[in-house]
């Protein structure tokens, strides 16, 4: 199962990034997510985890799996029969503007079950998220690591 969204923000990719790459301001802009605490460092970096809380969902440990700094990461997570794979990109476009494209990815045994279960509340929550994304951005958020929690969150 994949859910995916994409879109265009008059934000430059800098900023887009910006936003997109500190994640524990995430509940500032989404009320996808409630909090976002990382469990090594507050650093979007390959290996760093965050336990993520959203409504209506169980508390979910993500891994950075990937990081293209500037351009686009990936995490992960990891439930009995299911191996969950979010990512998001931002992509200059020749106009000026930037996309910004995120998504869900579920595979595993009981990735079909998970996605009956629980597919609308994903496609929901990706779509609020793409424009929070956007909202961030173009309010100008702050650099990575600055709306970092004292502590966590």
């Amino acid at each position: 199962m994949e859910y995916g969204e994409t879109i265009t923000t008059t934000a430059g990719v800098d900023r887009a990034w910006a936003a997109l790459a500190d994640v524990t301001t995430y509940p500032r802009w989404t009320a996808s997510m409630s909090s976002v605490q990382p469990l090594d460092d507050p650093a979007l970096a390959v290996g760093h985890r965050f336990r993520i809380r959203q409504p209506g969902l169980p508390p979910t440990v993500w891994r950075v799996c990937e990081l293209h700094d500037g351009h686009s990461y990936a995490w992960e997570a990891h439930a009995p029969g299911v191996h969950t794979v979010g990512y998001h990109r931002v992509t200059a476009e020749a106009d000026g503007t930037t996309r910004i494209s995120i998504g869900i990815r579920q595979t595993g045994v009981l990735a079909g079950v998970v996605a009956l279960l629980i597919g609308a509340k994903t496609r929901r929550y990706v779509r609020m998220e793409a424009a929070g994304l956007k909202a961030a951005a173009e309010a100008g958020s702050p650099t990575p690591g600055a709306g970092a929690a004292p502590g966590g969150r």
